[in-house]
């Protein structure tokens, strides 16, 4: 044990002891002694990336929504053929996870990624958006134009559908289906707008 740890040893029990070395261990370990335990130990993914990937995620959206525009007509650099799995929602997906690094599994996450595309929200840029490197065209304006393409009660079912996805257990707490009246005790007050238009997909 070094001596800058031993003078607080006295203080601790065994088990806390045990638990301090385990993290000083961990230290070390970060400081690139073992890239390849490093790399396991730092890995560690939410639990919904445990339960299902990305990229397999757009195949079941469409599954349930089979009326949502695929936009997947765009050329691949790689080989010159027709990337049909490079889909909007595929790219929408990838937009919202790695280029904004939003979390999957809330609702108001996924709507502050649609007011993007809606021109509502945050600024996008053609040079960060999914598809920019591997088609030969930029799909950005394209997906942009079919996202405004969709009525607020589509943008809400992909939404819903999305979040079911990532998050199974929302499906016992949220409802796609917003034709149900409020209750008696529910407010009605106006709440304050938020995050620069996030309330038109509301």
């Amino acid at each position: 044990m070094s001596k800058n740890f031993s003078f607080i040893q006295p203080l601790l029990k065994p088990w806390q002891t045990l638990t301090a070395l385990m993290v000083v261990g961990v230290v070390v370990l970060g400081s690139g002694a073992d890239k390849s335990i490093q790399k396991n130990l730092f890995s560690i993914q939410p639990v919904y990336a445990q339960r299902i990937t990305p990229s397999d995620v757009w195949q079941l959206v469409y599954q349930q929504l089979p009326d949502l525009p695929r936009e997947n007509k765009y050329i691949s650099k790689e080989n010159g053929k027709v990337a049909e799995n490079n889909t909007l929602v595929t790219r929408l997906i990838r937009y919202h996870i790695y280029t904004k690094g939003r979390a999957p599994i809330y609702r108001f996450d996924w709507k502050l990624t649609l007011a993007d595309y809606l021109g509502a929200n945050e600024i996008m840029y053609d040079t960060t958006y999914p598809g920019n490197d591997s088609l030969r065209q930029n799909p950005i304006e394209g997906d942009r134009k079919a996202i405004t393409r969709l009525t607020r009660s589509e943008r809400n079912a992909l939404v819903q559908v999305l979040v079911n996805i990532f998050n199974p257990t929302s499906q016992n707490t949220l409802s796609p289906n917003t034709n149900t009246a409020p209750s008696p005790n529910t407010s009605t007050t106006p709440q304050p707008l938020q995050r620069g238009g996030a309330e038109l997909l509301k």
